[in-house]
């Protein structure tokens, strides 16, 4: 049995929404519209596949600030990471949005229609608090910080989505899967113990063979499961390094392993983003996460120090262990 989504049950809008499909595109065309940006369509997608359970939206100002202050959503539920829709102020004024508007959320790649946005708030956060609480420092080193202050609008918009469709992907489309597919391919593989392995980086033989120690120690499958959303400034692009995730894939032992993409945007919140990881990974059927050194970490801060410790990510899960029912699986520092 594939491990329970985080909150209970799998907001999976696209299948929930279906039957209205045709009406929802159908109204779209008369609302006013705000086209995505590679960050939100990431987010989006992960809002309306289930990824992001129990969301179903972008959040509302309590739900921000609970977030920010206490690592949860107004119901108590653990939630690490502010998932906002960040819009400029005059493209609100100019579109008349208030709180009970509707409005529809178009693809930057062709302005398709992909949800309905039912507003709830509309809030001007205050950028360096959220900086500081979220990443531990206002510094602009960080590059969730610097996109902060640099790019994000100036005004987030909270409410409730009703999906009209997934953002189309025209790569690696066979390696693409939603949690409900994925918990579906683990069923019919008869897979109830499977450890994810999160990494925005090619894999190269020493991971390989962490993994399968990994998995052979607590008798579970592999997962491998890589960010190809949006990472830190200057990695390596996706389509490169998917061509080495199969091809490290057949030196697995028969059976073994599975490859899926995963369509997020990082944040590189070290801690915090590791709980989140850890979430997101148990939405997609997963009941073990490998949290390797420094997970999601940034580098160095302005001053030239880390702006996390090496296992500051692997301590913070651990402490909400019995809230993720997710087992950790920590990786150290590897040498020869």
């Amino acid at each position: 049995m594939t491990n329970t989504p985080h909150g209970g049950v799998l907001k999976d809008l696209v299948a929930r929404d279906a039957p209205r499909a045709d009406a929802l595109r159908s109204e779209a065309a008369s609302l006013p519209a705000v086209v995505l940006t590679d960050r939100q369509l990431c987010d989006l997608e992960l809002i309306v596949n289930g990824g992001f359970s129990p969301l179903d939206g972008f959040l509302d100002r309590a739900n921000y600030e609970s977030v920010l202050e206490k690592m949860r959503l107004v119901d108590g539920t653990l939630w690490p990471m502010p998932i906002t829709l960040d819009v400029d102020s005059k493209e609100i004024t100019a579109l008349k949005i208030k709180a009970g508007s509707r409005i529809v959320l178009r693809d930057p790649r062709d302005e398709s229609p992909l949800a309905i946005l039912t507003v709830r708030d509309l809030y001007v956060p205050d950028k360096s608090r959220e900086a500081a609480l979220v990443f531990g420092a206002d510094d602009s080193a960080h590059p969730a910080v610097d996109y902060l202050h640099k790019i994000a609008k100036d005004t987030y918009l909270g409410g409730s989505v009703e999906a009209i469709a997934l953002p189309p992907h025209y790569d690696y489309i066979e390696n693409r899967n939603t949690p409900a597919e994925l918990r579906s391919l683990f069923q019919k593989l008869n897979w109830t113990r499977v450890v994810a392995f999160q990494t925005r980086n090619p894999m190269h033989r020493a991971h390989r063979e962490l993994t399968v120690r990994a998995a052979r120690d607590r008798q579970c499958n592999v997962l491998i499961h890589p960010v190809v959303g949006m990472t830190k400034p200057g990695d390596i692009d996706h389509y490169t390094r998917v061509r080495v995730y199969k091809a490290i894939l057949p030196k697995y032992p028969q059976g073994m392993a599975a490859l899926s993409l995963l369509p997020l945007a990082m944040r590189m919140g070290g801690p915090r983003e590791a709980v989140w990881h850890a979430i997101i990974r148990k939405n997609y059927g997963c009941s073990h996460f490998i949290i390797g050194r420094d997970h999601a970490g940034p580098g160095k801060n302005s001053q030239g120090k880390d702006f996390y410790g090496p296992y500051d990510a692997q301590d913070l899960v651990k402490k909400f262990k019995d809230e993720l029912h997710i087992e950790v699986v920590p990786f150290q520092m590897v040498s020869y």
